[in-house]
């Protein structure tokens, strides 16, 4: 094989490469813009549902092309932390949320919050209230309010107010690691249960 000939299958083979690596970028921002999209859980805002370090897959479709319904666990993005969130959508756009003495309220009637671990709540109610008391607040167009399951350490709507809907990226999330802790965490109403 001469040196033109040698030349001319090398830069075959280099953009042959190049289109590989283009069509599997494409591939990759499409299916983490449009289907899932990979999140770590940082902080024990959600706990014990999630814990601090879990890995996991959260569902973009679900988000951009279906409802976002009060319990869910969303994924937002804080623009201005750079972070992405885990929570708990509490109020849904025309809801109106409150919580007084340990109790949330929604639309005026008490929740019975059953997507929570009663036991854990338990617990931290011995070190005083769960769920701080913040006043009544009505969720415009587009607005959710979300809160951590582990409320006495989440930052959530109780700080930063309600969340726009743009900021929502994805819903539910399949825990793929630690291996011994994979699950499915999204709400059922049927059951209640993650």
């Amino acid at each position: 094989m001469d040196q033109n000939q040698l030349g001319k299958r090398i830069l075959r083979e280099l953009f042959d490469l190049v289109k590989i690596f283009v069509v599997c970028y494409i591939v990759v921002m499409a299916l983490t813009n449009f289907v899932v999209k990979p999140i770590r859980v940082e902080g024990s805002s959600m706990y014990p549902t999630l814990k601090d370090g879990e890995f996991g897959l959260t569902n973009v479709f679900s988000v951009k092309f279906q409802s976002v319904d009060r319990y869910d666990v969303v994924i937002i993005y804080n623009e201005e932390r750079g972070e992405y969130w885990v929570k708990r959508v509490i109020g849904i756009p025309g809801d109106t949320v409150e919580s007084k003495k340990d109790v949330l309220y929604l639309n005026g009637e008490p929740v019975d919050q059953s997507f929570l671990d009663q036991n854990y709540v338990k617990d931290m109610q011995q070190e005083g209230q769960f769920t701080t008391d913040f006043e009544k607040v009505t969720l415009q167009e587009g607005e959710y309010w979300l809160m951590g399951d582990n409320r006495p350490r989440s930052e959530d709507s109780r700080i930063h107010g309600p969340f726009k809907e743009s900021e929502l990226v994805g819903k539910d999330v399949l825990v793929v690691y630690p291996f011994d802790e994979m699950k499915y965490v999204r709400y059922s109403e049927d059951t209640s249960e993650e």
